[in-house]
């Protein structure tokens, strides 16, 4: 290819390690510079170099990583935070004014839930869940004042899978934009994008990041959204400009460190993920496994139809929480973790961990669930982890 060919007509993994990732001018080096000034020198007054003024408003490093992103997710433009809730918070304040209704699916990470009930509700902002895969619910639950339907797909922590094109359809009649965190598929196994949804946004602590090594967050959308007429693009860039959440130099270098292996990471996630869903199914300590690479899963057929391979995210339901809890504290590879993503495996017990803050409502996870965020490590030993701490419990 040439260096000048758009990147939206080459392979995934080309995108991936190519894009935003020009060699230094200066001295050839492959691998662009850290920038870590936090101011830049003007030719006169407002005189910018490259549009460079001081670091919350730009650094080169966080723009390579931000057309980064873009190219990944298919979108016009990106915008890097520093951390997923502050870029969560970013498109919320570009998209809503007091009076304005939000409708989430009843299956969310709970920082996001509290983000818009403890912070926005408080502003003004009306809040509604319901069951994203129920195609009626959705329609019965938009109202005038819907401006954001709010969805993630595979959900956190039960996996349910929501039909994103016809989500948006219907939310589109509605007047409203749709809004899809990827962080559990990443733009490897799915482009919400390009199956009508309006904005993506990422934990990019997350797979991105891929190391358990660094914190942000992502929005990433096209130009040409109007909100109240101006572009959403512009007022999302307004906002991380003046809230200033923006991520570090370092943390942008090491997100697009992440991001260059990512297709390769997923590959060998969704694998290692398969293989204990498979190995789990029907055992004697454990009431269901949720995973959509499974036959019976009730969105297996469009988890295949949305996404080139289910993930490395999957839960179990033992059958009482006191089980659940001996068994989160019992395995030796699976690490009792908070967050997901990494090459290392981790355990989760939301109800108590990542979803304690939505405890009494209609997103509360059941103590006797489990998460396992699957790593990369060798897929007999975790499965080995795993089976031998359902024998012990």
């Amino acid at each position: 290819m040439s260096l000048d060919q758009p990147f939206d007509t080459v392979d995934f993994a080309t995108r991936a390690i190519r894009a935003g990732q020009a060699f230094d001018p200066t001295t050839g080096s492959v691998i662009p510079p850290v920038y870590l000034s936090t101011t830049f020198v003007q030719d006169g007054i407002g005189g910018f170099r490259n549009g460079y003024e001081y670091a919350r408003g730009g650094n080169p490093t966080r723009t390579s990583l931000e057309e980064q992103l873009a190219a990944l997710e298919g979108g016009d433009r990106a915008f890097s935070f520093a951390s997923g809730l502050a870029a969560e918070d970013a498109l919320l304040r570009s998209l809503l004014q007091p009076g304005d209704h939000v409708l989430m699916g009843n299956d969310v990470y709970g920082g996001t839930h509290r983000l818009v009930n403890r912070i926005h509700v408080p502003w003004g902002i009306g809040l509604d869940t319901v069951e994203m895969g129920d195609l009626d619910a959705v329609r019965a639950a938009l109202t005038p004042a819907t401006r954001v339907v709010w969805l993630e797909t595979p959900s956190n922590p039960l996996m349910k899978i929501t039909d994103i094109a016809a989500v948006a359809a219907i939310a589109h009649a509605a007047g409203a934009l749709v809004v899809v965190d990827n962080t559990f598929a990443t733009p490897y196994l799915q482009q919400p994008l390009a199956l009508g949804a309006d904005v993506v946004v990422h934990s990019t602590t997350k797979y991105l990041g891929g190391h358990s090594d660094v914190l942000g967050g992502a929005v990433v959308l096209d130009e040409g959204i109007d909100v109240r007429g101006e572009d959403l693009a512009e007022r999302v860039a307004f906002q991380q400009f003046g809230a200033g959440a923006v991520s570090g130099p370092m943390d942008a270098w090491l997100t697009t460190r992440g991001i260059k292996t990512l297709h390769v990471r997923m590959d060998r996630h969704s694998a290692n993920a398969q293989a204990i869903a498979e190995r789990l199914v029907g055992h004697p300590k454990l009431a269901r496994v949720y995973y959509p690479g499974l036959p019976d899963h009730p969105g297996h057929e469009l988890a295949a139809r949305q996404m080139r391979s289910f993930g490395g995210m999957l839960s179990l339901e033992l059958h009482d929480g006191a089980a659940a809890r001996r068994f989160a504290e019992s395995t030796t590879l699976f690490q009792l973790a908070e967050s997901l993503g990494g090459v290392e495996s981790l355990v989760c017990y939301p109800s108590e961990m990542t979803h304690a803050s939505v405890r009494g409502t209609a997103l509360e996870v059941s103590p006797a669930i489990v998460r396992l965020s699957v790593g990369i490590e060798g897929v007999d030993d975790l499965v080995g982890d795993v089976l031998g701490t359902l024998d012990r419990i």
